[in-house]
């Protein structure tokens, strides 16, 4: 598995980790939005740089089409490096633009939202929306290396910190009780959290980097997660729409008699907890089933959902 450093401070040594890298590269180009390369622009002054716009909206293939342009003109090579800094948005286009330009170049990930740290930055997934829904067009590449310095997180404002906790409740109902007691208690630190999140999902990728099997576990809360944020045209950010799509996949595992009501309280509560939004928006339940049909984890004429049986035990389910 590719290095990931999670330290506080570490984005100082920016220079020192991509060196230290297995990959030695000619030149790195930063992609990155306005906002956040003007917050971090002393560390990253001596690489070439990349703008793209802010927000989901704009994580589409004319976006990646601009940045195919400016490779060109920066006569961008196979001995080159792409380094992401942002959220997931950043993420999710720049290892697609690594996937697909020149048919595959190196990338690194360097996070600096939550959301991110957790969840996008690791595994390798890579993708852009279609106006039928959410990362519809993508491909797996994995980074050369992930660099996370939990000091970013001083920067972000409270809803992007709750978005991230979202994907760290996933991770802790997916396969790790404890965390989802820690967070129950309120007694935690982000760096463990990181770090607890982050072992939950590197051990499930590993074992199925192209997701094949059980990785799909990983997928829990985002099927319905995606149509929410289809249906409110992303007006509902991406850990809002997670959590509320927890919510929904325990409920519907109840309704199946699949897990006990004790479950679905303890999720519900914990996501009220951390401020997290549990119920639907300005949506029918009828419009959600709908859009959830364009998902890309269709398999023949079935739907196939992740739903929690219990803390620590979640499966597939096929919904015809």
């Amino acid at each position: 598995f590719y290095p990931i450093v999670i330290k506080k401070g570490a984005l100082d040594q920016l220079g020192d980790f991509l060196d230290w890298l297995p990959t030695p590269s000619k030149r790195i180009v930063v992609i990155s939005n306005p906002q956040i390369a003007k917050l971090y622009a002393e560390k990253i002054k001596n690489y070439d740089l990349i703008l793209i716009p802010e927000g989901e909206s704009h994580k589409n293939l004319e976006t990646v089409q601009s940045i195919y342009n400016q490779l060109l003109e920066k006569d961008f090579t196979r001995q080159d490096t792409l380094l992401a800094l942002g959220g997931g948005v950043i993420g999710d286009i720049t290892g697609f633009v690594a996937a697909t330009y020149l048919r595959g170049v190196s990338y690194v990930q360097v996070p600096t939202s939550l959301l991110a740290m957790v969840d996008s930055s690791v595994g390798g997934k890579t993708g852009v929306d279609l106006p039928q829904g959410k990362n519809l067009v993508g491909a797996f590449k994995q980074p050369l290396g992930v660099l996370i310095d939990p000091d970013c997180l001083k920067t972000l404002p409270e809803i992007e910190l709750k978005c991230g906790l979202a994907e760290i409740v996933k991770h802790a109902i997916i396969a790790d009780p404890e965390l989802f007691k820690i967070l129950e208690s309120g007694l935690f630190d982000y760096e463990s959290l990181i770090r607890s999140s982050i072992a939950v999902k590197t051990k499930i990728v590993r074992e199925d980097p192209t997701e094949q099997h059980q990785r799909i576990l990983l997928n829990l809360g985002h099927t319905f997660g995606h149509a929410i944020e289809l249906l409110s045209n992303y007006q509902v950010r991406h850990g809002e729409a997670v959590a509320i799509g927890l919510v929904q996949a325990a409920q519907f595992a109840l309704k199946q008699k699949l897990c006990k009501v004790q479950l679905v309280e303890r999720i519900r509560d914990l996501l009220i907890k951390l401020g997290l939004p549990t119920e639907l928006p300005n949506m029918t339940q009828e419009a959600l089933w709908g859009a959830m049909r364009h998902d890309k984890k269709r398999q023949n004429n079935s739907l196939r959902l992740v739903l929690p049986y219990d803390l620590g035990d979640v499966r597939t389910f096929a919904v015809i």
